[in-house]
């Protein structure tokens, strides 16, 4: 198994998941998130709207899902195509392995699976 873990633009979040569930995928879970990084400092205004500053982060999404090791290139696309305007600053994906998983409901452990 593989843990798919993509820092996205926020904006990018419904096309993402509606790209994942296309590809299969079965879950996710979606994390609010601040960065820095290689893109453009988002612009905030400040006090009565007279000022303006650059600011320190930058707003983003941190998708995660886990998925059999067959399905990571098609994962990946889904994230690619859905998320990418060729910009820096559309974020990253990191994969890592997942040596096992347990089902907190059924108490089940998966080494080769899902659960």
């Amino acid at each position: 198994m593989k843990r798919i873990e993509a820092i996205i633009a926020s904006e990018k979040v419904s096309a993402v998941n509606e790209a994942l569930k296309k590809a299969g995928v079965g879950g996710a879970t979606i994390l609010d998130a601040k960065g820095r990084g290689k893109g453009e400092k988002p612009r905030v205004a400040g006090g009565r709207g007279t000022s303006a500053h650059l600011a320190e982060f930058s707003v983003r999404a941190n998708v995660i899902t886990v998925v059999d090791d067959g399905d990571v290139d098609k994962v990946v696309k889904a994230i690619l195509d859905s998320a990418s305007t060729g910009s820096a600053g559309d974020g990253k994906i990191f994969i890592s392995s997942v040596g096992e998983a347990v089902d907190i409901g059924s108490k089940k452990r998966s080494q080769s699976g899902m659960v």
